[in-house]
């Protein structure tokens, strides 16, 4: 059996109170919380009140492109999706992408920064086949026990008009890959319903989940939200549908917001938004008064797309409180919530948080409030997974009785 005592921490809980206790954890969960708990064998660890979060969750990145630990890569930019895609595919393989070297140096960085669960897109493609897959996977397993990965197979470029991709998510979706994804079904493959009825099947076929890039905005954006919840109710897909980037819902009038919101929630379909640069942000009180399942990702990391991004999912939960402009500490705090619990939601993460029975995936950090955390994004004095002290500053601090 084994034991972990951390003394008088903060846990957070959504719209709960910051009430000093301790956390008793047994075997890899949470064993009991509240004050003055005696483990006398336990390793124990004073927090002198510091704040504890649940794993932050990553529903949406793509450790497959990273260039992460290698030399710099001039990026000479695109200003189009298909200028990024052709930019990528092009210089890829002299680059050595995927590569299960550079994805697992993201991943350790993810770890280092709180991040117990991620999702990640691979590139699918006739010239890659599933290498992408075979790299992740690689990257994972070398950090088994740190952070648990879920792969989505993305048909990055088309889908239904490119020959051998059916073919190749198939093999994917057979060989264990958890979801299978998506691309702007209108405006990158011209044959939404093609696209989407083949998704769809796929999904059925091998019980996967669903998660569909739409960065297709205005009154085209928001015709396919209508055809993804259309056909996710009539298969009674509930909870089983992402639709990631979602510019469209961001770019329309608060009432045809909350609009869709509802139908999301109704439907139970998903949204990712992970404000990145200038591109329109899902409404985080809105989703939130409805109801709406959401997430946040850091989407690409230092790859052949862009050369920004550091992995840290709570400075991109600040990047997106600051984008929807929260203001105030209780709706910092629901950007905060989409990127821990409404990730874990996304991801079907069984007993997530900090609540007895709950799998001890959390970590510490030196903050007033959330919401100060949130914007400071402080360092990591513990980082804990399955009740294993994983990184942080203060990874040693930890004493016998």
């Amino acid at each position: 059996m084994t034991e972990l005592l951390l003394r008088g921490g903060r846990p957070w809980t959504p719209g709960g109170e910051l009430v000093a206790a301790d956390l008793h954890i047994v075997d890899g969960r949470i064993a009991a919380v509240g004050p003055d708990l005696s483990a006398p064998e336990a390793e124990t660890v004073d927090l002198d009140g510091a704040l504890i979060l649940p794993g932050l969750v990553d529903a949406h990145c793509h450790v497959d492109k990273t260039t992460w630990g290698a030399p710099w890569t001039s990026n000479p930019g695109g200003a189009t999706l298909a200028e990024r895609i052709a930019n990528s595919e092009r210089r890829r393989t002299a680059l050595g992408i995927p590569s299960a070297e550079y994805a697992g140096n993201l991943l350790d960085t993810m770890v280092a920064g709180g991040t117990s669960h991620a999702r990640s897109h691979v590139d699918i493609d006739p010239v890659l086949g599933l290498s992408g897959v075979e790299a992740v996977r690689a990257a994972s397993q070398r950090h088994a026990g740190r952070i648990d990965v879920e792969l989505v197979a993305f048909p990055q470029g088309g889908f239904v008009n490119r020959a051998g991709v059916r073919e190749l998510m198939t093999e994917a979706l057979a060989g264990g890959v958890e979801v299978i994804g998506g691309l702007d079904p209108a405006g990158y493959d011209n044959d939404p319903a093609g696209q989407l009825d083949v998704i769809f099947h796929l999904a059925e076929r091998f019980g996967a989940k669903i998660d569909i890039h739409l960065h297709d905005g205005g009154t085209m954006g928001i015709w396919e939200f209508g055809l993804i919840i259309e056909r996710t109710r009539a298969l009674g897909m509930t909870g089983r549908v992402t639709i990631s980037h979602a510019y469209a819902l961001g770019q329309q009038p608060e009432d045809e917001q909350r609009r869709i919101a509802d139908k999301l929630a109704d439907a139970g379909v998903a949204l990712v938004t992970c404000a990145v640069t200038e591109s329109p942000v899902v409404p985080v009180k809105i989703m939130h008064a409805a109801g709406a399942t959401m997430g946040l990702g850091n989407d690409g990391v230092r790859d052949l797309w862009a050369p920004y991004g550091d992995g840290d999912m709570l400075r991109r939960v600040g990047i997106v409180a600051s984008r929807a402009k929260l203001v105030a500490d209780a709706d910092i705090e629901l950007a905060l919530a989409a990127g821990t619990y409404g990730g874990a939601r996304i991801l079907g993460v069984e007993d997530y948080g900090l609540a007895v029975g709950s799998k001890a995936d959390f970590f510490v950090v030196d903050a007033p409030t959330p919401a100060a955390a949130v914007v400071g994004a402080p360092p990591r004095k513990l980082v804990v997974k399955g009740g294993r002290v994983v990184a942080g500053t203060e990874d040693r601090a930890l004493v016998r009785g």
